[in-house]
């Protein structure tokens, strides 16, 4: 992995024009390299859709490999991997395919650069600031290849510090303008990625980015899941914030097909869920036992636990790979991709009221669920309270952009809430799985309940915990 933490300013630059003077006394030190880039992308472009580049570079400046740069919601991770230039490895194809749909990864472009770097240095012969002049050639492929030529020019500081303002200014005077494109492949290919909820009014446009944000998220946890990587709870949280929208901001969105992505969703939600309820178990337990003094540890419950709780897990996530394969899972990807490109808004102009109503509505529907949960104290109702509680913490984080510290407030309120209501239902599953794995423990030689016993009687004592800081308004 690798970040870049330097500062630039890129501009176009005609082909013939000349660098200006930059009004710098210092000496610069001169040098050129040439080298290439060969992009993949399927033939419908699927991952640039997705802010996802896969490219094969060559040159003197760079050692030769490939280079996979896949957009997090945090920040776009840029990975090189060694491998020949003959065609994609599987290791990357596999990783992808989920943002390919499957489909072949093909040469894209084919993009040639010589550069020239002029390095500006200080009194001390220290780099201050460099100037990369990029004349650049691209070939990008279809059933007609088109050429395209340019020259691009940065200017980076090798401090923290901004380029010098007056090397901006001599750069314009002499014709630079801002670079047309947000990447050299888009440019190679003649592609601008579309400037979403341009005209879209900021309610909607803070409903937009709500949901891309969810679906990036998910996106990303398919590349990581097939890479063995663990992003699920991460992945569940996302299904949760973008189904609780579905729900509670369904006024917003066309209808047609709006229960069964929901539907969809719910099911690879709890496809992944049954890995994660054994990998919180895992932990929960452990910490329990560990808590214990030694003389109430019988026999080898924590070896058991585990190895029990992690067979489980093993084949749930193998499950997980398997249905990462399946016709459904493809048409749930390819669904989302379809919201990714549009969003199927019934109007892009809602207004800051609609989203505030939105948010209003889920937290009384929430304080109506919590107040009958609290009435009966039934494990199903306080579970429907949690569910409610979390809806309207979404509901909140939506409309947090138009509203402000209302939005902020009724988020960080229902959080607590659903928090609190969380604890209650992780107690009440870990007391039915330890009873269960107690009750194996029973009829093995050399084993008992004893431990599993005082475990399950220390989740009860957690679920009453729970109820009773809610009753007493500890939220």
């Amino acid at each position: 992995m690798h970040t870049d933490t330097t500062r630039a300013d890129t501009w176009d630059f005609g082909l013939d024009s000349a660098i200006p003077d930059l009004g710098d006394p210092g000496d610069v030190e001169i040098t050129s390299t040439d080298f290439s880039d060969t992009y993949y992308d399927t033939e419908d472009r699927d991952l640039l859709a997705h802010g996802t580049t896969v490219v094969y570079v060559d040159g003197d400046e760079r050692p030769a490999g490939w280079r996979v740069v896949t957009p997090s919601p945090a920040e776009a991770i840029t990975e090189r991997i060694d491998a020949p230039s003959t065609a994609v490895p599987p290791t990357i194809a596999d990783a992808l395919w989920g943002l390919s749909g499957g489909k072949p990864l093909r040469v894209a472009a084919i993009v040639h650069t010589h550069r020239t770097r002029h390095r500006h240095l200080d009194a001390n012969g220290e780099t201050d600031y460099e100037v990369i002049d990029d004349t650049v050639s691209a070939t990008a492929t279809g059933p007609v290849a088109t050429a395209t030529s340019w020259r691009e020019v940065a200017v980076r500081s090798a401090s923290k510090d901004a380029v010098p303002k007056g090397v901006r200014k001599r750069m314009v005077g002499a014709g630079a303008r801002p670079a047309s494109a947000s990447s050299t492949y888009e440019r190679a290919i003649g592609h601008e990625a579309p400037h979403r909820a341009g005209s879209a009014s900021p309610a909607a446009a803070a409903a937009l980015d709500y949901v891309h944000e969810q679906i990036a998220t998910i996106f990303a946890g398919d590349v990581a899941l097939r890479r063995g990587e663990n992003p699920v709870h991460g992945v569940r949280v996302a299904i949760r914030r973008l189904r609780s929208t579905l729900r509670t901001a369904a006024p917003l969105f066309e209808p047609s097909g709006l229960v069964r992505l929901d539907d969809e969703l719910r099911w690879f939600a709890g496809v992944l869920g049954e890995v994660r309820d054994r990998e919180v178990l895992r932990a929960r337990f452990a910490t329990a036992l560990a808590e214990l003094p030694d003389e109430l540890v019988l026999g080898p419950v924590a070896a058991r636990i585990e190895e029990e709780l992690s067979a489980q897990q093993h084949h749930h996530r193998e499950n997980v790979a398997a249905e990462m394969t399946s016709d459904r899972y493809r048409r749930l990807l390819s669904t989302l991709t379809t919201w990714n490109e549009a969003v199927p808004l019934v109007d892009d102009q809602i207004s800051k009221k609609q989203v505030r109503q939105i948010a209003t509505r889920a937290a009384r529907k929430a304080d109506k669920r919590l107040k009958q949960a609290l009435a009966s104290g039934h494990e199903e109702d306080l579970h429907r309270a949690r569910k409610a509680a979390k809806r309207a913490r979404y509901a909140g984080e939506l409309a947090t952009p138009v509203v402000g510290s209302i939005g902020r407030a009724q988020a960080k309120r229902y959080k607590k809430i659903q928090t609190v209501l969380g604890e209650h239902q992780d107690a009440a599953v870990a007391a039915r799985a330890l009873r269960e794995l107690g009750a194996a423990a029973g009829i093995r030689k050399g084993e008992n309940g004893f431990t599993y016993g005082i475990l399950y009687q220390r989740e009860l004592h957690a679920a009453a915990a729970a109820r009773d800081a809610v009753l007493s308004g500890k939220k």
